[in-house]
C-alpha cells in the first residue's frame, strides 16, 4: 500500500478518532512512556512561565504528558486532524493549555507562532511528507537554547526489532482496527515505522536540521529498539549546531 499523507491521512485519523484512545491504552506503558519524554526535556520548575508547543497532539495523549510533569508551562496543542483534535480538547484542562488545527507544515497560518521554549513532536515525524521542512519550521519557532524531545517510534535496525513491531500489529493491532473500520489507517501505521528512518538515522536527520546536543535514549519494555526519544536543542547566537 501507498502511505497515506496529507488530507487522506487526516481523514483516516478523523475516522479513527472515537476509538483512538482505546486502542492505545492496550498498549504497555505508552502514557508512562510519553511522560518519561517530556521529563527528558529538562525544563527545571515544573516548565513555570514556559512556552511549550505541543505537535502532532493527537486525542490529547501528549498533552496530557506535558501537564502533568510541567504544570506551569503554557502549552499550544496543534493537529491537523478535527477529529483527534475535537477529542482532545473535550476533555477537562487546566487553565493554559490550548488547542489549535493545522498541519505541522502550516503553524504560521494558523496563528501559531513562537519563540517557544520548548517542542514536544510524539509519533509525528514519519507521518510528515517533508519531515526535513517540519523540523526547520521547528527550529524556527523554538527560541534560542530551546528544547526538541522527540518521541517516536525509529526502529533499532537490528532485524528482530523489526519483527517485533511487525509481529505486535499483525497479531493485535491490526485486527482489532480492521474490526472496527480502521484497519487502512493502522496498516499504514505500521508500515510507516518500517519504512521510516532507523534512530541513527534520524538523528542524523535533526543534526542536519541544524540542532546541537542531540541525544538518542532509548524506552523500556517491549518498545527497546523501536521507540526512542530524540532530545536537541536549537544553539544559542553565535553557538555551532551538533555540539
Amino acid at each position: 500500500m501507498t502511505l497515506l499523507r496529507d488530507e487522506d491521512l487526516a481523514a483516516a485519523f478523523d475516522h479513527a478518532s472515537r476509538s483512538y484512545d482505546t486502542l492505545v491504552a492496550a498498549n504497555p506503558g505508552y502514557h508512562a512512556h510519553l511522560r518519561r519524554s517530556v521529563r527528558r526535556l529538562g525544563l527545571a520548575d515544573g516548565g513555570a512561565g514556559l512556552r511549550v508547543l505541543d505537535l502532532g497532539c493527537g486525542t490529547g495523549a501528549s498533552t496530557a504528558a506535558l501537564a502533568a510533569v510541567l504544570p506551569g508551562a503554557e502549552i499550544t496543542a496543534v493537529d491537523a486532524s478535527a477529529g483527534m483534535l475535537e477529542r482532545a480538547a473535550a476533555k477537562p484542562w487546566r487553565d493554559g493549555v490550548t488547542f489549535v488545527q493545522a498541519p505541522a507544515e502550516r503553524l504560521a497560518e494558523a496563528g501559531v507562532r513562537g519563540p517557544f521554549d520548548a517542542v514536544f513532536a510524539a509519533y509525528l515525524f514519519r507521518n510528515v511528507a517533508d519531515p526535513d521542512a517540519v523540523l526547520s519550521s521547528v527550529r524556527e519557532a523554538l527560541a534560542p537554547e530551546g528544547r526538541l524531545a522527540v518521541h517516536e517510534y525509529t526502529l533499532s535496525g537490528r532485524p528482530a526489532h523489526r519483527a517485533v513491531w511487525t509481529g505486535v500489529c499483525r497479531g493485535l493491532v491490526l485486527p482489532v482496527a480492521s474490526a472496527l473500520g480502521d484497519g487502512t489507517l493502522y496498516r499504514h501505521l505500521w508500515r510507516s515505522v518500517v519504512e521510516f528512518d532507523t534512530a541513527g538515522d534520524f538523528a542524523a536527520r535533526v543534526r542536519a536540521a541544524g540542532f546541537g546536543h542531540v541525544r538518542v535514549l532509548p524506552l523500556p519494555g517491549w518498545q527497546t529498539g523501536i521507540t526512542h526519544t530524540f532530545v536537541a536543542r536549537r544553539p544559542g547566537p553565535g553557538a555551532e549546531a551538533g555540539r
